[in-house]
């Protein structure tokens, strides 16, 4: 699975050699359940069900900050975008549209739905 998420995101998994700058300068950092750098750890070891339950890829921003601050210029954005794909390739929704509070539904903008149905919906 490691080398379909190479193949997928176009990243060599690989090169990270885990100095943590990923997580030190992500601006989602702190609402993940796991770090950025421990997900690159994982997805190196093959933990990919791990980082999945993590759902790091629908707190990532896409901002491509770690990518401009890596060492090795590494697109952690890119290679969690893969895990998600993964994911939606095995057919699990990282969102169920029916768990959302009528309220949210009521106030936020449906664009909002819309964009986050495509991105995280199989």
């Amino acid at each position: 699975m490691v080398e379909k998420i190479n193949e997928i995101s176009g990243e060599n998994l690989r090169k990270c050699m885990q100095c943590g700058t990923c997580s030190a300068i992500c601006p989602m950092g702190e609402a993940m359940p796991i770090t950025p750098r421990r997900g690159m750890m994982l997805l190196q070891y093959g933990e990919i069900e791990a980082v999945q339950e993590a759902a790091i890829g629908t707190f990532c921003a896409s901002c491509h900050t770690c990518e401009v601050r890596c060492p090795r210029g590494i697109s952690v954005a890119k290679v969690y975008e893969a895990v998600r794909l993964l994911a939606l390739r095995d057919n699990i929704n990282l969102i169920e549209p029916e768990a959302i509070p009528k309220e949210t539904l009521a106030e936020a903008p449906q664009i909002a739905f819309v964009s986050g149905f495509r991105k995280l919906t199989a």
